[in-house]
């Protein structure tokens, strides 16, 4: 075990959970969200004793976590009182990335602008789904089909207009929905970073270190110039373990018996693995290749062992489903994984998705 994985399975919450699902997000700042289990799972892993997804859950529909386009032009799961700081830094170079696709579509500020004036009448008294969304377009005499419907939203989401909240629940199933809200009414009034720059940096830091600025970069989507300027601003507040190389000043605290050996089952799309520029400290060629990106965009659910990928899982949440084990598929690397150690961290998902 290199100092480099003990210290970001610290960063990360996996050795030193946080208390709750929220103060995990609170801690990670945001964490990948475009399949909203794994995104709720990605707090729950981070979470100390049994943690559940009805817990989770709750915490959207009390507003306390919300979901959207937070960097990448990809759906983050963020703290809501983090939000409209971290679009003030974010938002305009995600727009700048759509605008080609975005004129394809015939989507233009104007148009933009007439779907927000249609939408706060129709969110005045409440949420809604992204079909009744659809809907809502296509009565305007906006066609949502060919993905202009999801690029609308996607306007509306880095403008900070709309964000996904409650949770539209399903009986005895894992809800996959969630209601858009206005930002204006379901986001909290708070005080914004004097330097929200030099803030998404030392955040990035305190959750994922050690990295890089070539690692910020990545992560933050904005520009290897923007990035070098953010870490200048923000040197003063996390430690440089050795040149170029950046940690968090304050360390969240070990779980007493932590171990850097320990077997996670780490969701889709996890932090740990996909918000790093330079992803062999913690994979092989063989690993990678495994859990992705794949040519889809997919990123696997993948099993941690001693800090490394060891293998991928999967488990289907579909209606009537979401009970079977989730299966794991090792890669056979030696020293592999301890059998009954797979079978705990699997348990341990498993139990999230399941309780009440």
């Amino acid at each position: 075990m290199t100092a480099l994985l003990s210290e970001r399975l610290r960063s990360h919450r996996l050795t030193a959970p946080a208390r709750t699902p929220v103060a995990a997000a609170r801690h990670m700042l945001a964490v990948q969200g475009q399949e909203f289990i794994a995104g709720r799972w990605a707090l729950g892993v981070r979470s100390s004793g049994a943690p559940t997804l009805a817990a989770v859950d709750a915490a959207f529909d009390r507003g306390e976590l919300v979901r959207t386009h937070t960097m990448r032009g990809t759906l983050h799961v963020i703290p809501a009182e983090d939000v409209r700081w971290v679009l003030s830094v974010t938002g305009d170079r995600q727009l700048r990335q759509d605008a080609s696709r975005q004129r394809q579509l015939g989507i233009d500020d104007a148009l933009v602008a007439r779907v927000e004036s249609a939408f706060r009448e129709r969110l005045a008294d409440g949420g809604r789904t992204r079909a009744e969304l659809f809907d809502d377009l296509a009565e305007i005499g906006i066609d949502p089909a060919g993905q202009r419907g999801v690029h609308v939203l996607y306007a509306l989401n880095v403008r900070g207009i709309l964000v996904q909240g409650p949770v539209v629940h399903r009986d005895d199933a894992v809800s996959r929905e969630q209601l858009f809200m206005l930002g204006e009414e379901w986001l909290p009034e708070t005080v914004p970073p004097a330097d929200p720059l030099a803030e998404l940096f030392v955040r990035y830091v305190d959750g994922h270190g050690p990295v890089t600025v070539d690692d910020f970069a990545w992560w933050s989507g904005l520009p290897i110039t923007v990035a070098r300027e953010a870490v200048e601003r923000g040197r003063a507040r996390v430690t440089e373990k050795e040149e170029g190389v950046f940690v968090g000043a304050v360390r969240p605290r070990r779980a007493a018996g932590a171990d850097d050996a320990a077997t996670f089952a780490l969701p889709m799309f996890d932090e740990y693995y996909i918000s790093y520029a330079d992803r062999s400290a913690v994979a092989t060629p063989e690993s990678m290749a495994l859990i992705g990106p794949g040519k889809n965009g997919m990123v696997r659910a993948s099993l941690l062992a001693a800090g490394r990928i060891a293998g991928a899982w999967t488990h289907s949440a579909a209606v009537g489903r979401h009970r079977d084990e989730p299966i794991p598929e090792l890669l056979g690397e030696q020293p592999a994984p301890d059998p009954a150690a797979v079978a705990s961290a699997l348990r341990r998902y498993a139990d999230f998705v399941t309780a009440h």
